[in-house]
């Protein structure tokens, strides 16, 4: 049996819909998906050992979003129950990208409402000026 490949493993966590996620029609307002998949990053990171607050305190440095590339299909509703994915698709030496997708859960099966190509790089806290991620993050991550 082979390890498992973390780039084709994908971690999901699950997100309902609140009144302060929708616009005034109840529909989950666009802005907020960013907001649902960098829950999903932080929380896939977590499982992985990696605390970003602990990241910036032992190593000085944290991953920030340079590129976002988004793709809205439906729209989820007040009170909808979302899982909302996050899978590695490269790490590099100062950046990684992730594909991330919000689903609905149905009695029939998930439905794909929006997903996403994110790019984080690394950088110094203090300065973030573009640094190279650490080899422990990296084997964590790979």
């Amino acid at each position: 049996m082979s390890a498992p490949n973390p780039k084709t493993e994908t971690f999901g966590w699950p997100v309902r819909v609140y009144w302060e996620d929708t616009d005034a029609g109840g529909i989950v307002f666009y802005a907020n998906y960013l907001k649902f998949f960098e829950r999903s990053r932080t929380e896939w990171l977590r499982a992985r050992g990696i605390s970003q607050q602990a990241l910036r305190e032992t190593t000085g440095g944290m991953f920030v979003v340079g590129e976002a590339n988004v793709r809205f299909l439906k729209s989820a509703r007040l009170d909808d129950e979302l899982l909302v994915t996050t899978s590695l698709r490269e790490a590099g030496r100062a950046s990684m990208t992730i594909h991330q997708q919000a689903l609905l859960s149905t009695a029939t099966g998930p439905v794909l409402l929006c997903e996403a190509t994110i790019r984080a790089g690394w950088v110094h806290a203090d300065t973030l000026k573009p640094d190279r991620i650490p080899t422990q993050i990296l084997h964590a991550l790979t």
